[in-house]
């Protein structure tokens, strides 16, 4: 039985393995037949393609293929040392290392878990006040650490409460995913499209509460709406597991106090300080931008210098070393794209398609975004189409790609990190997942209001917008 399927899974993997070499030689054609005659631009686009192709069919080999992509297309002397170092984003990976190194200290000194005691703790609790405060808390969790972190926590609540009330978690669990997504685009700290899309348009923190909050705030009150229709009956069942759960004076969960105050005051202090960035940097003469990576790497610095027995716990541990290697992998062969001029002709050619006017631009790009990341990881999307909006060079576009990709990343089940970390914990604990099919019905529908929302947003705002 054991030969079988290892034979099985041997005989998949050889066909996957086909499948991504098949498609990478099929972009190389393709880029050829399309009127990219330079081997350098062929080779671009076939080892971009490859990549993309890892992401999908073999996930936990994808930072090994990235790897084997950059020695070919360094080999080959498509892209310079030099290029490679200039396209990897070291700026985007430093202001994550330092962030993700900030939330390692904020969770060591319990300041999730309190913010945790304190919903455990409502009075009068029922089944549509739970709902609307997890979707508040994983959007608002979201917007001020990122989605990973704020999925793990919020879904330490969600499970804890279904676990008390023998509930089915899966319709919890969705509801906080598809929040914590929406709620990811918020914000430069959100998501790594956030902090990638805000640094090559050259938009301040400032400049996301501005144009970005608004249109997230009313996303999530119309994602809340949509999901308190479609899982009324799950609700109303938690409404009287918990009126059962008071008649016998029993609570949801232990309640411990929590020394809260100073991981409070550090994640308050740090997001003014990122918030005020610009203004620092203009204070400061520094260039564009140069505040908000500095911040986060200060901040941790000083954290690790005062809880230095843990420091090396928070770099080896709290530090998504493999996937801020992908990342730079990722943007590197991005880079080879544009430094060989692949980007520039497409960017040419969606002009003499569509035309330059923003207007009929932002749907079209809002939905291509949503759609690439809704089956590809949204910052591989997002990595690639960059360079095009750069091109087209029109500050709605930019929001455009941002709320497609955060709000795309809810049609599937691998549509963001914050679904792959949730279906790994729902997996764990319960030894059962999501069928694609139940995921795509809910998050399909949650998917298109927002995106609904997001150009209608951009749309009335385009006016107001730099140019």
């Amino acid at each position: 039985m054991a030969n079988i399927r290892g034979n099985s899974e041997n005989i998949k993997l050889a066909i996957n393995g086909l499948f991504m070499v098949g498609a990478s030689i099929g972009a190389g054609i393709l880029a050829y037949l399309g009127g990219f005659h330079d081997q350098s631009q062929i080779m671009a686009t076939s080892i971009f393609v490859l990549i993309i192709s890892a992401t999908l069919l073999f996930w936990h080999f994808r930072l090994a293929i990235a790897f084997i992509g950059i020695a070919i297309l360094l080999g080959a002397k498509v892209l310079s040392l030099e290029e490679m170092i200039l396209s990897s984003e070291l700026d985007i990976i430093l202001f994550l290392i330092g962030m993700m190194t900030m939330v390692g200290v904020l969770k060591d000194l319990g300041l999730f878990t309190w913010v945790i005691q304190l919903v455990i703790n409502i009075r009068a609790m029922d089944g549509k006040k739970f709902v609307i405060i997890t979707i508040l808390m994983s959007a608002l969790m979201a917007c001020v650490v990122d989605e990973v972190t704020s999925i793990v926590f919020v879904l330490a609540l969600v499970l804890q409460v279904c676990d008390s009330l023998k509930l089915r978690p899966i319709p919890f669990v969705m509801i906080a995913v598809l929040a914590t997504n929406i709620g990811s685009s918020g914000t430069m700290l959100g998501n790594p499209v956030g902090i990638l899309i805000g640094t090559k348009a050259g938009f301040s923190f400032q400049d996301f509460i501005v144009w970005a909050t608004p249109i997230t705030l009313v996303a999530t009150a119309a994602a809340m709406v949509v999901l308190l229709l479609l899982y009324r009956k799950e609700i109303a069942l938690l409404s009287e597991r918990l009126e059962a759960r008071r008649r016998m004076q029993l609570g949801l969960g232990p309640l411990v106090r929590i020394p809260y105050k100073r991981g409070l005051f550090i994640l308050i202090g740090a997001i003014t300080l990122i918030a005020l960035h610009h203004q620092i940097e203009l204070w400061l003469d520094v260039e564009k931008n140069t505040i908000l990576i500095v911040a986060p790497l200060a901040i941790s610095g000083v954290l690790m210098i005062w809880r230095n027995k843990r420091a090396r716990h928070y770099i080896e541990s709290e530090v998504e070393w493999w996937t801020l290697l992908f990342f730079m992998m990722l943007f590197a062969v991005a880079g080879a794209l544009e430094h060989t001029g692949v980007t520039e002709e497409i960017a040419g050619n969606f002009k003499s398609v569509f035309g330059n006017d923003p207007v009929v631009l932002t749907p079209i790009i809002m939905a291509l975004a949503a759609l690439g990341s809704a089956f590809v990881d949204n910052i591989v999307f997002v990595a690639a189409f960059i360079p095009v909006v750069k091109e087209l060079n029109s500050t709605p576009l930019w929001w455009a790609l941002l709320f497609g990709a955060c709000f795309g990343g809810n049609i599937t089940v691998i549509g963001s990190t914050a679904n792959i970390v949730a279906l790994g914990m729902l997996e764990k604990r319960y030894r059962t997942h999501v069928s694609f099919f139940e995921w795509f019905k809910i998050g399909a529908l949650t998917g298109l209001v927002t995106l609904l929302v997001a150009w209608a947003g951009i749309t009335a705002l385009m006016p107001l917008m730099p140019d």
